[in-house]
């Protein structure tokens, strides 16, 4: 088709679809940022506020024709994005100002993203090419994570599945119901299943669990390869920026902030370290805890890791209970059921200035002891652990078969030195 016949038809879209389908070629890419539609678009939202483009005898008198005419092109495309994120940037951000003092995260992160309709989409593409989109069949907020649930979908089969892709969606309210205008989809995780190596976490009579980091638990039918169900955990540190400011086909990325450098006392390591630890599944805390001054001196460094004891094994005065047992319900449909052993952790440390410096919420499981790992308890013995780039976690347990509930013994952090050495410009 002629270009003048593109554009007319590209000028009925909405800017976020406008966006999506410059993204397809080159040719739609150049037809699609056509200041005249853009021009139309910004308008349409924006043509009673003072955001004006210079106007052309200004730039002329300024600037070379040739090269203002280059300059200008995408001109209203640029503003109109930049007015819809200023816009939106300013109403949120300051319902995220105040800030816990446990967890240094914002505290009305939940009601944000409930005020501004987010939700979290999945695609999953099989290994033909095909796509499936869903939109989340449930939400479970905590106080620092939320899991969300897809179930009910056409899902492929299990071992047909070569990638996941997970969107934020901002959903927009349209003034007619009859209208309903495509939300805006920012990129958060993109998984390329095939390469990535499956573990299975868990199982009951209905179902197995297979765990794909970081966070993807996909429930599988037992006996079959058909997925009843695919559950993420999702941390809040940064979560409304993740889910609001990425783009289709990019996700959001984090502004670099780097620790101011601290010369002195180069051999100490780290101090002052501030942990706020949360073991919950889809329904309930198992186990919530704040702890404080946590440190490591750099002859304690081992292996590229850096130790944070928070729990000591031989303090018998920090060991505690978990309430309840560690299960992990799920639902497919019309079905549910629930997989013991199975849990999500969920870890925010926080650094000697209460800044965010490794976020965790991911699925973990419980798996027996290859020995005794405490003299104290006559229980049989377990570990739990977490496993990733930028650090580990290990716990140990006890099962207390009298009062029939775990007991904690053990819980250390492990930093990777490579994630500390760039945060704080050192070389440990």
């Amino acid at each position: 088709m002629p270009p003048e016949i593109l554009i007319k038809i590209l000028s009925y879209l909405d800017a976020s679809s406008l966006f999506c389908i410059s993204h397809v070629s080159k040719l739609l890419h150049q037809l699609a940022s056509d200041d005249v539609v853009w021009q139309k678009i910004y308008m349409s939202e924006f043509g009673s506020q003072t955001w004006r483009p210079k106007s052309a005898d200004n730039v002329a008198a300024k600037v070379d024709p040739v090269e203002a005419e280059g300059r200008s092109a995408g001109r209203w495309k640029k503003m109109y994005f930049r007015s819809v994120a200023g816009q939106e940037m300013n109403k949120w951000k300051r319902d995220l100002k105040e800030v816990s003092p446990n967890t240094g995260l914002p505290r009305q992160t939940e009601w944000t993203l409930r005020n501004l309709n987010v939700s979290w989409e999945l695609t999953v593409r099989d290994c033909r090419g095909q796509e499936s989109r869903m939109e989340q069949s449930r939400a479970y907020f905590f106080e620092t994570s939320v899991i969300v649930r897809w179930s009910g979908g056409r899902f492929p089969r299990y071992h047909h599945i070569s990638q996941i892709r997970l969107h934020g969606v901002r959903r927009e309210t349209a003034k007619s119901p009859a209208v309903r205008k495509p939300g805006w989809r920012s990129l958060i995780l993109k998984l390329d299943v095939k390469t990535r190596l499956a573990r299975f976490i868990g199982r009951d009579s209905l179902i197995k669990l297979m765990l794909l980091s970081p966070g993807f638990i996909v429930g599988v039918w037992r006996g079959h390869d058909s997925v009843a169900f695919i559950m993420v955990s999702l941390h809040f540190h940064r979560l409304v920026e993740k889910s609001l400011l990425g783009f289709p086909a990019c996700p959001y990325l984090e502004p670099v902030n780097l620790a101011p450098v601290d010369h002195s006392d180069p051999e100490f390591g780290l101090h002052g370290y501030t942990l706020h630890f949360v073991l919950h599944n889809t329904g309930s805390e198992i186990m919530s805890g704040h702890f404080r001054q946590l440190s490591c001196r750099k002859v304690q460094i081992h292996r590229g890791l850096v130790e944070l004891k928070v729990i000591e094994q031989t303090d018998l005065s920090q060991h505690r209970s978990l309430s309840g047992n560690i299960r992990l319900p799920w639902k497919s449909d019309d079905l549910e059921g629930s997989v013991e052993n199975c849990c999500i952790v969920t870890l925010t440390l926080l650094d000697e200035f209460n800044k965010p410096f490794w976020c965790v919420s991911s699925p973990v499981c419980v798996t027996t002891a290859k020995k005794t790992l405490s003299f104290d308890y006559s229980g049989e013995h377990f570990l739990m652990c977490y496993q990733s780039s930028e650090g580990q976690m290990r716990m140990k347990l006890v099962w207390l078969k009298e009062q029939k509930q775990f007991f904690l013994i053990s819980l250390t952090i492990y930093v990777s030195v490579s994630k500390v050495n760039k945060y704080f410009s050192r070389n440990y």
